[in-house]
């Protein structure tokens, strides 16, 4: 890749190497894969296939705007870190009250929702596992979390001998591969092409099929609006995985990112020239996460189709019992040889999944302590990850356990909880969280850019929309599915206990003090 680059100066600031010609541009597609990967693994092979077992073409239209929501939400807040080498989190040590208390509140529901995700995508594969090796049925269908527990200590000795560059070629060849199978696949069903654009492209009412509620009375027993909302979350990945993405720019050393924070003249100086080689390399988190979000839906509408053809004749929903066994008929359906290739493709792509998962958490809580004290994370850098992971990893696991001890007792046949559990953290992590973030890209352009640096009209209406959206859908989704008053009163009591510990630590260090704190 060196020999396409070109390494430009402005006065006496490097601002990293700039591809020469637009294909060039194309190569700078890495971080977004792993936000692809992320999402393929939960989202595509398990929702949309449910999706489209349940709605038919119809629900690609809800995975299309969602994802356009999403775009515009890591393109903003991905182009002000180019443009400052200031990290969201850092900015948001400056939001009215006390200092630090959003950041506080993140660090609170990260700490509960991470390890919610890990021990979730644990139990997809020790589920995917325990079909594969014949031992479903043993101790009532607990021994999935057995499984995904020793999956998890696999991942966690990958994590801790390995890098981001690890990480992100792992993904490029994951979603590589995805893709041509999926390409593959889609041509070789050669679905209703008319229907599915129109599903694409028009609104239409989501109702469930007439034969749910006989044979899948768990889920029927959800509203549609709760059973859509997961999808909101999931698919295009959460915002936290956002916040990660950006995070990845300083590693990739995109624009100013790979200097660390411009000051006001440096910001002027970037303003006042059009063609300044900081502005040019705001095309490359626009190549990379468009190219990422096209994938996205490129597999959300391969997997829509093929729960559409192949699960719902059948009546078939991907649940909690079968998370991903049911898929396997995508291929079968060709030609049964082909499922050692699926069980391969699916088993890799969710473990790349837990993988990044993991590594996302390192990264949001490295930077949420850079934000705070940069000397300190860079000194600390390696316990913060060691911290990180064992928190993760010891709390997912205390989830699994409990999940095997309720699944494993008591009367054979009960219901599963895996879902049931994710739901709280995804609706904050993929929907309410992406709301915020969205809100938080409009303040910190407006407090923090000068004007000829800020965000486009489109960009900046998309974002205020969809922040609107999805907080609109996440406390509806709280309400109607999470206990009403207790779910949205634990929200905010997390706020007030954040805003009274930020209040504390202010007060215990004079606004002079040269320790960099909250």
């Amino acid at each position: 890749m060196d020999d396409m680059l070109t390494t430009t100066i402005t006065g006496d600031k490097s601002v990293g190497s700039l591809p020469r010609s637009p294909l060039d541009w194309l190569k700078v597609f890495g971080p977004g894969a792993i936000i692809a990967s992320l999402t393929i693994g939960t989202g595509e092979l398990i929702f949309s296939s449910r999706g489209g077992a349940l709605f038919g073409y119809r629900i690609l239209f809800l995975f299309v705007v969602i994802s356009l929501l999403k775009w515009g939400l890591v393109v903003a807040s991905s182009r002000h870190m180019v443009l400052t080498g200031v990290h969201p989190y850092k900015r948001m040590l400056d939001l009215p009250g006390p200092r630090g208390w959003l950041t506080l509140t993140l660090f609170m529901i990260a700490a509960v929702c991470l390890p919610i995700w890990i021990s979730f995508h644990c139990g997809v594969l020790g589920n995917l596992t325990s079909w594969i090796t014949g031992t479903s049925e043993i101790l009532g269908g607990g021994i999935d979390y057995l499984w995904g527990a020793a999956i998890l200590a696999v991942v966690v000795v990958i994590t801790a001998l390995r890098s981001y560059s690890t990480l992100e070629r792992i993904q490029l060849i994951i979603v590589a591969a995805m893709v041509f199978s999926a390409g593959v696949t889609l041509i070789l069903y050669r679905p209703d092409w008319l229907e599915l654009l129109k599903g694409i492209f028009i609104p239409q009412p989501y109702v469930y099929p007439p034969w749910l509620s006989a044979e899948y009375p768990h889920i029927a027993a959800d509203p549609v609006w709760v059973e859509t909302t997961r999808y909101v979350g999931v698919i295009g990945g959460a915002g936290f995985d956002y916040l990660a993405y950006t995070s990845f720019m300083r590693d990739k050393a995109w624009g100013q990112a790979g200097e660390g924070p411009a000051s006001a003249e440096r910001l002027a100086e970037i303003a006042g020239d059009p063609a300044h080689p900081v502005r040019r390399w705001l095309r490359a988190p626009l190549v990379d996460c468009s190219i990422s979000f096209l994938v996205i839906i490129a597999f959300s509408a391969v997997f829509v189709a093929s729960g559409k053809l192949i699960l719902g004749p059948h009546h078939k929903i991907p649940d909690e019992k079968n998370l991903l066994n049911l898929q396997s008929a995508f291929v079968t359906g060709i030609h049964p040889w082909l499922l050692p290739l699926y069980v391969a493709g699916a088993f890799l792509t969710m473990f790349g999944t837990l993988y990044g998962t993991l590594e996302v958490a390192c990264s949001i809580i490295s930077e949420m302590t850079h934000a705070v004290s940069r000397d300190f994370a860079i000194r600390h850098a390696g316990r913060i990850k060691r911290i990180t992971v064992i928190w993760c990893a010891v709390g997912a696991c205390a989830i699994l356990l409990w999940l095997f001890i309720y699944q494993s007792t008591g009367a054979a046949g009960k219901p599963r909880l895996l879902l049931a559990i994710l739901t709280p953290a995804n609706l904050f992590t993929g929907v309410l969280g992406c709301g915020l973030f969205c809100l938080m890209n409009l303040w910190m352009d407006r407090r923090f850019l000068p004007r000829g640096l800020r965000l486009p009209i489109w960009l900046w209406l998309l974002n205020l929309v969809s922040g609107f959206v999805f907080l609109g859908l996440g406390l509806k989704g709280y309400w109607e599915d999470q206990s009403r008053w207790y779910a949205i009163g634990s929200l905010c009591g997390m706020l007030l206990v954040a805003a009274v510990a930020a209040h504390l630590i202010g007060r215990w260090f004079a606004p002079g003090d040269e320790k960099d704190t909250l």
